[in-house]
C-alpha cells in the first residue's frame, strides 16, 4: 500500500502536486484547487503541532473505522465533512496566493515526512492516536483524495 515513507509514492504526489493550478476543474465537492491547497497544508500542520485541531466527539469504532479508512484499497467517499479548523470556509487558512500556499504545502510535506523525526505527532481529530506508518498512510491516502478531486 502506498505511503509518504517510500520514496516513489511521495515523488508520485510530489508529481501530482505540479499538475493542480488556480484552475483546474473541480470533480466533486466546494473547494476551489487553492482552498484544497490550504485545506491540505492546515491538515498536515495537525499532526506536526503547528495548528490545533479539536478531536471529534462521538464517533464510535475509531479503531475500525481507522482501519477500514487506512487499510482497505477502497476510495474515500466523495463529501466527507471536515473539522472546522481545516475547512477553508470556516476556520481553515484562507488561501493568499497560489504560488506561495503551494511551497508552503511542499515545506510542511517534507517536514511531515522528514527521517529522523523531530516532533512527537499530535493525535488525529477522528483515528487519535496513529503511529508513524499509519500517519504516512493517512498523509498518502489525503492528498490522492483531494488530488483526484481536481484530476490530478
Amino acid at each position: 500500500m502506498k505511503n509518504l515513507s517510500v520514496g516513489k509514492d511521495k515523488a508520485e504526489i510530489c508529481t501530482r502536486l505540479d499538475t493542480i493550478r488556480f484552475d483546474s476543474a473541480r470533480r466533486w465537492g466546494k473547494m476551489t484547487p487553492h482552498q484544497m491547497i490550504c485545506h491540505l497544508c492546515d491538515a498536515f500542520r495537525g499532526p506536526l503541532g503547528e495548528r490545533s485541531i479539536a478531536p471529534v466527539m462521538g464517533v464510535r469504532g475509531r479503531t475500525l473505522l481507522r482501519w477500514f479508512a487506512l487499510s482497505t484499497p477502497i476510495p474515500w467517499p466523495h463529501g466527507l465533512t471536515t473539522t472546522p479548523e481545516v475547512n477553508q470556509q470556516i476556520g481553515g487558512t484562507s488561501p493568499v496566493e497560489f504560488g506561495t500556499d503551494v511551497q508552503e504545502l511542499r515545506r510542511l510535506l517534507d517536514l511531515f515526512t522528514q527521517s529522523p523525526r523531530k516532533f512527537s505527532w499530535e493525535p488525529h481529530p477522528i483515528f487519535l492516536e496513529m503511529t508513524e506508518s499509519q500517519w504516512m498512510r493517512w498523509g498518502y491516502l489525503h492528498m490522492d483524495h483531494h488530488f483526484r478531486q481536481f484530476g490530478a
